[in-house]
């Protein structure tokens, strides 16, 4: 298996390419391991460029997910990658690594942070939480590392300031906050299953009052506020007010301009049909992507083009 990972990856460095018979483009995504988000949003935005442009041939191939698909990229092994909010945002900034140079090609969904509590909990906010075990998520996820730029963003140290809890599987969170090892569990997103299955049981959500989405978002400028409607989940009756980051689709640095002009303009032309297709495709917008790239000078140029033309 070793030998033919290194096989199938040598083999896309030069990922891109135009067929000549059909005058395809031919571009490579990574998305991550079978079964999780990336790839059902990744299948799915494929499907949709390829039946909006048919100039474009977009084709998913499964990874290790976002650190992977960062390498890739700047390797040249692919051409475009989904990559989590919280690896994108070190990756830009170069926390633990040099500054990296992609580009974004489009904003695809929003995850925005909070706790989940049981019913009867005495915790109406987050200090309320402070001192108490916490099931933070597991190790590698980009929401345990949420959790901590947002603890971090309060003022709180998440190992200190609170009895922490890593978890070996996700789905051991809500079976730990219902027989009480745990007062709370973090997540994020709309959907996301730890959550369904705690508000399926009469849970309710700890999100974070307006004094705390504007100091967190003073301290790490790439956690933009977010609201979760109320009826997002089952006997949710109010919005909760939280900061979250976006999910992005990344470039290779070099992508032809005119290649990422047509993904974007795909992308927003096929918006009702993505969406048709994936509840989460509701945010993959261009007014989106303007809004949640960490800066204006990470977008794509060929996708600031696009931007412009349409009044962006």
């Amino acid at each position: 298996m070793k030998f033919a990972r290194l096989a199938f990856l040598a083999a896309l460095t030069v990922p891109l390419i135009m067929t000549a018979a059909t005058a395809q483009t031919n571009v490579n995504m990574a998305t991550a391991t079978p079964g999780g988000g990336f790839p059902l949003f990744g299948d799915n935005a494929a499907a949709v460029i390829n039946e909006t442009d048919k100039s474009l041939a977009v084709k998913t191939h499964n990874t290790k997910g976002s650190a992977e698909n960062i390498g890739l990229l700047e390797q040249g092994k692919m051409d475009i990658a989904l990559v989590a909010g919280e690896p994108a945002y070190e990756a830009f900034a170069g926390i633990g690594r040099a500054p990296t140079s992609l580009k974004v090609i489009s904003a695809i969904y929003s995850n925005p942070g909070m706790f989940a509590v049981k019913g009867d909990s005495p915790a109406k906010g987050i200090r309320d939480l402070v001192g108490k075990p916490i099931a933070w998520g597991t190790q590698a996820s980009g929401l345990t590392l949420l959790g901590r730029y947002v603890t971090d963003g309060l003022g709180l140290d998440r190992e200190k300031d609170f009895q922490p809890h890593y978890l070996e599987k996700a789905g051991d969170g809500p079976v730990m906050v219902a027989d009480g090892r745990v007062a709370a569990l973090w997540g994020g997103g709309i959907g996301w299953p730890g959550f369904t299955a705690i508000m399926k049981a009469g849970g309710r959500f700890i999100g974070l009052t307006p004094d705390e989405v504007a100091k967190v978002s003073a301290k790490h400028n790439f956690l933009k506020p977010i609201t979760v409607p109320a009826g997002a989940y089952e006997g949710q009756k109010e919005p909760v007010n939280s900061v979250g980051s976006w999910s992005y689709i990344l470039a290779r640095t070099d992508l032809p301009d005119d290649v990422a002009y047509r993904l974007a303009k795909a992308l927003h032309q096929g918006h009702p049909a993505l969406v048709a297709r994936l509840a989460q495709g509701r945010e993959t917008t261009p007014q989106n992507t303007k809004m949640a790239a960490p800066k204006p000078t990470d977008i794509h140029p060929g996708v600031q083009k696009y931007l412009r033309e349409i009044g962006l």
